[in-house]
């Protein structure tokens, strides 16, 4: 990735930085996250038990070709080649297929949650490759087979003077403040499972090595983790709302190819 992409206000990881929504100086990839909070809002269930469970699902498009209902695509200005997204059958259901060659873009569902109610995320994926080239610890590798991102909502009660006079002045030109924190949750070429490190770019998008290698290339993998532990034990502190969630296949630093399938996102209590 380019180092001229900023992000989410320093927040999230450098492929933010020239999103297409625009950009006003040190703010641009928080335009661009600000636009899509836009998007449509998570469909909420409640699970058996009665504990309060959203389920984030890849339905098929109304029209050939375009997203699926609910999600937003997250482009780039800078970067022409985008990530194919679309939906395919799975089974009885679908789920969400992600093809990337030299190419970068995300999508991106809204959210308004408690992190304190709504602890576990889980989900499956599957890769088809690893990326030879990606190093997470390097800006020029910071690219994944697949990845998963949780945004957490700006607090002005934690942010520094800086923080508040630049997330108030794009309040007030587009209504909201952009997410302040990220929890990138990656499947790794090399890094070992359990590994948490600061993004190459800035340190408020933290990278969680959840998957690493070819070992379970074309298989299914579930996922569980603990939204609200792994904020505290990155950030520090009891985490704001969430704020949204992201899926992102991007090979635009290493020019790779990587194909990628996302399965149903669900946020849940605890047990």
């Amino acid at each position: 990735m380019t180092d001229d992409r900023w992000g989410l206000a320093r927040q999230m990881d450098e492929r933010f930085r020239s999103a297409r929504i625009g950009a006003i100086g040190r703010c641009r990839r928080a335009l661009a996250w600000t636009g899509l909070l836009l998007a449509s809002f998570a469909s909420g269930s409640v699970a058996a038990g009665g504990e309060p469970e959203v389920v984030l699902g890849f339905t098929p498009p109304a029209q050939p070709g375009g997203l699926p209902p609910g999600w937003e695509e997250l482009t780039f200005r800078r970067i022409e080649r985008r990530t194919r997204y679309t939906v395919v059958p799975e089974g009885t259901g679908h789920v969400l297929r992600g093809e990337s060659e030299a190419a970068a873009s995300g999508l991106y569902r809204r959210v308004d949650l408690d992190p304190r109610v709504y602890r576990i995320l889980s989900w499956r994926w599957k890769v088809e490759n690893v990326l030879a080239r990606a190093d997470a610890r390097r800006k020029e590798g910071d690219d994944y087979s697949a990845r998963l991102y949780v945004a957490f909502h700006y607090d002005p009660r934690t942010a520094t003077l800086w923080e508040r006079t630049t997330y108030g002045a794009i309040k007030l030109l587009y209504g909201q403040s952009p997410p302040r924190h990220t929890i990138n949750y990656i499947w790794d070429n090399r890094l070992a499972p359990g590994t948490a490190l600061d993004n190459a770019y800035t340190d408020r998008a933290k990278m969680i090595v959840v998957e690493s290698g070819a070992a379970q290339v074309g298989r299914w993998v579930a996922e569980e983790r603990n939204v609200y532990e792994d904020y505290r034990r990155l950030f520090g502190g009891e985490p704001p709302r969430i704020a949204g969630i992201a899926v992102m296949t991007d090979t635009d630093n290493t020019g790779e190819r990587a194909v990628a399938y996302y399965g149903s996102i669900t946020l849940s209590a605890t047990d």
